[in-house]
């Protein structure tokens, strides 16, 4: 088992990894000993042990009955410091305000991981229509405006995509890649993205790249119900995300020293 760089890793690191990043993954539905050890191909007396250890330590909760098993509060502790940590998701919080407040709509700011985009800040809608999105969510980047704004700053054949057919949220994503990278080429050259309820169902979203790395690991995004996008409505949300881009951008250059994190 290799890092790639010639490393090899330690199946004990590697399995407690395994094991936090698919309870997070079941959010709020429980797992059980035998089901953790059979999904992750773990002797059923190793996945004990591990699972005591880490309830001992905080990053796994169990119930009363000690048979039921979900991540521990120390996985939030530790996701906090991550976002804490980043200057850039601190510099980019005021700029979501400032779009917040001009647009009226939510506003997301999320960086590509792998084949995922995750969420990493907020501004919820004046309107308080919630969507569905969170800190933390991961959603499939070929399935929506953050994700295809960041695949389109890299070349086609250099996507982080599964094989087809893509995982679909609602009717309207993209299930193959010939479709996707049909809408990448209008991504590159329009400079914005555009999700037509193909994330959540009644949502559209209009995503920009920040393009503060080569190539964007970031983007924002604005959400707005179909209900309410007229003409108009999305020329103005367009236009103002693009001036909020501008500002991060304006803002943001790569610090002198400053780590280059991977």
């Amino acid at each position: 088992m290799s890092d790639g760089r010639g490393v090899r890793g330690v199946k004990s690191a590697s399995r407690t990894v395994a094991l936090l990043e698919l309870l997070a993954a079941r959010g709020e539905e429980p797992s059980r000993l035998d089901q953790l050890a059979e999904e992750l191909g773990v002797p059923r007396s190793s996945m004990y042990q591990l699972l005591r250890t880490l309830v001992d330590c905080g990053w796994v909760r169990t119930d009363a009955t000690g048979s039921l098993y979900g991540i521990g509060i120390r996985a939030l502790l530790t996701g906090t410091s991550y976002l804490d940590g980043d200057r850039r998701i601190r510099a980019v919080r005021p700029y979501l305000d400032e779009a917040s407040d001009a647009l009226g709509e939510t506003i997301h700011l999320a960086r590509l991981d792998g084949g995922d985009v995750v969420y990493l800040a907020t501004r919820e809608s004046h309107e308080y229509l919630r969507t569905i999105s969170r800190v933390g969510r991961r959603v499939p980047a070929h399935a929506g405006a953050l994700g295809k704004a960041l695949l389109a700053e890299r070349p086609d054949g250099e996507l982080p995509l599964p094989e087809d057919p893509l995982t679909a949220l609602t009717e309207n994503t993209h299930t193959t890649r010939a479709a996707l990278l049909a809408d990448l080429a209008g991504v590159r050259e329009r400079g914005y993205s555009v999700d037509r309820q193909e994330t959540v169902t009644g949502i559209a979203g209009f995503g920009f790249a920040l393009r503060y790395d080569a190539p964007a690991t970031d983007a924002i995004s604005c959400s707005v119900p179909v209900a309410r996008l007229t003409p108009d409505h999305e020329a103005r949300i367009v236009a103002v995300m693009r001036e909020i881009r501008a500002k991060i951008e304006a803002h943001l250059p790569r610090a002198p020293g400053a780590p280059d994190w991977r």
